[in-house]
């Protein structure tokens, strides 16, 4: 067991105690000094001022005062705490060589069960052996204590911290199950905010590959159209230009169903679309594209297909708004240890970008698609261009 582990079960000890002590012991304590009180003026000879009533009373009064301090006193004070159970000894000793034919042996409980409930089973046990002895070396001294009387007082003291170490482990058993069912109750809620935020976080990133990929094409054809209008180009040109722009919106709005559909669990799009990913690239951004697939085709995880088509589309987009390439390459590798995607594009020498990679919004969402794949993806700058690179497994 760790350290940790260790401070946890300590901390457990320490609540189970206390609740204990609240719920069960000090009530107890109550009840049990004023039943042996009043038996105690019962017998003979009874409390009084001078004699041997004066030692039942100072008895009486010391093993009130010690139990009533005992529940007073904090758990840490161990030692001053077995200093008052054998003060409650003492006194219940005293109360057994005096009054032979009263209830002494009795008091000797309210401190055998204390000990049960709140000492180490090793202490709690020797505490009870001096109750005992205690109990037959007092028995012994009065004169009218008959041998068997004494037998039968510490059979009894016996017994009682038998059963009150029982009722110990069932007080510690239902404490232990309310504290470990609060703390399952605090981890359920945990989980349930974990994984609210993981389905937000996954949403955010459905939402930003497809608009981004969508809207970012669909601004630059509407862009490069404006531009046609206004310096008077028309006809077949302009109905061209339309044309795309019709397309990528609705490309755009198929896209956002087919998202949709695959958050209802249906089939997620993957490296079969890449094909089709690429060719509109090239229509849709006048930039050739070329896809390449090396090895063998082999089925993949669901979340594996979506991870791969959303990186490329994602990668595709930003070779749109931020790139002037002269091409693009689509590259997907079967490895026998999972899968690899390559988009590279190469630029002229003077376009060529600085080095480092990126940091966006976009990036970050590739890299989070990819870790939760247990994959990798690395994005920088190359001798001609700028390639996202990524690696799942598979």
């Amino acid at each position: 067991m760790g350290a940790d582990a260790e401070a946890g079960a300590a901390a457990l000890e320490k609540r189970v105690s206390v609740a204990a002590t609240l719920r069960w012991t000090l009530p107890l304590a109550v009840v049990a000094i004023g039943i042996l009180i009043a038996v105690a003026f019962r017998a003979r000879p009874s409390p009084g001022l001078t004699g041997k009533g004066l030692a039942v009373s100072l008895a009486l009064v010391a093993f009130a005062c010690a139990l009533l301090s005992f529940e007073r006193l904090p758990p840490a004070l161990r030692r001053l705490r077995l200093i008052v159970v054998m003060a409650m000894i003492a006194a219940a000793a005293t109360l057994v060589a005096v009054q032979p034919d009263g209830p002494g042996f009795l008091f000797m409980f309210p401190p055998v069960a204390a000990a049960s409930f709140r000492f180490s089973r090793p202490l709690a046990a020797g505490v009870a052996a001096v109750a005992v002895a205690a109990t037959a070396l007092a028995g012994g001294l009065g004169a009218a204590r008959p041998l068997d009387g004494v037998i039968l007082d510490d059979l009894a003291i016996a017994f009682y911290y038998c059963c009150a170490i029982f009722a110990g482990r069932f007080i510690r058993a239902d404490e232990q199950s309310q504290f470990l069912i609060a703390q399952l109750e605090e981890t359920r809620t945990a989980q349930a905010e974990a994984a609210a935020l993981a389905e937000r976080q996954r949403l955010a990133r459905e939402m930003h590959d497809i608009l981004a990929h969508s809207l970012s094409g669909l601004v630059l054809n509407l862009e490069g159209t404006r531009c046609m209008a206004e310096i008077g180009v028309s006809g077949d040109k302009l109905s061209e230009a339309l044309e795309r722009a019709h397309g990528l919106a609705k490309a755009g709005l198929e896209e956002s169903r087919r998202a949709i559909n695959m958050l209802r669990d249906d089939d997620p799009p993957g490296p079969r679309r890449l094909q089709q990913l690429s060719e509109d690239f090239s229509s849709d951004a006048g930039v050739p594209c070329c896809f390449i697939v090396r090895g063998e085709e082999r089925p993949l995880a669901r979340d594996c297909h979506l991870t791969l088509f959303r990186v490329a589309q994602e990668s595709l987009t930003n070779v749109r708004k931020h790139a002037r390439p002269q091409r693009v390459e689509v590259r997907l590798a079967y490895e026998p240890q999972g899968v690899r995607l390559m988009i590279e594009d190469f630029r002229a020498v003077a376009e060529r970008p600085p080095s480092g990679g990126g940091t966006g919004y976009g990036l970050t969402g590739m890299r989070e698609r990819a870790a939760l794949q247990g994959g990798t993806l690395d994005a920088a700058a190359t001798a001609e261009g700028f390639c996202v690179e990524l690696w799942v497994p598979g």
